[in-house]
């Protein structure tokens, strides 16, 4: 009996854990990038359940930058440059990005003339990491390459990202 006690303790405190952690990463100075954690997600006027709301969001992992900090809402900018208020619940630490202009090519390798694995039309949205000398690994579901830094939107111009 004191087993499942114990048991269900450590799962309450890992669960806990988990939830602090992105919060704890959502409580950086801004400007900073982060993604929509939601399948909806409200924008809102202002910083509360009190103000209207100005979109809904159904992209969960689109990517997303904290322009401002009021409390547990962050004022953010979308992709298209609209800005509203978001619950920091509804978002993630998790770095995304998503193609912007035409079709981007996804490379094997962090160059010009390097292999091209898949290509990326405009509006998808991937996971990034690996960003260096203006290339970025994005990963889109299982799929990925190297990709040209300005080609997508979701990092700031030549900023490094591990």
């Amino acid at each position: 009996m004191q087993l499942r006690v114990v048991l269900a303790m450590l799962v309450v405190l890992a669960l806990g854990v988990s939830a602090i952690g992105d919060a704890w990463a959502q409580q950086r100075n801004p400007p900073y990038f982060a993604s929509i954690a939601a399948g909806k997600a409200r924008m809102r006027t202002g910083p509360g359940r009190n103000y209207p709301s100005s979109w809904l969001y159904v992209r969960a992992d689109l990517p997303i930058k904290v322009v401002e900090v009021y409390n547990d809402w962050r004022k953010v900018e979308d992709p298209d440059g609209t800005q509203g208020w978001m619950l920091v619940s509804l978002l993630s630490s998790t770095r995304t990005a998503i193609v912007v202009g035409s079709v981007l090519e996804m490379r094997d390798e962090p160059r010009f003339g390097a292999r091209v694995n898949w290509r990326a039309a405009p509006g998808v949205v991937g996971r990034i990491s690996k960003c260096r000398r203006g290339w970025c690994w994005l990963d889109v579901r299982g799929r990925g390459g190297y990709v040209e830094q300005n080609r997508i939107w979701g990092t700031e111009p030549g900023e490094d990202v591990p």
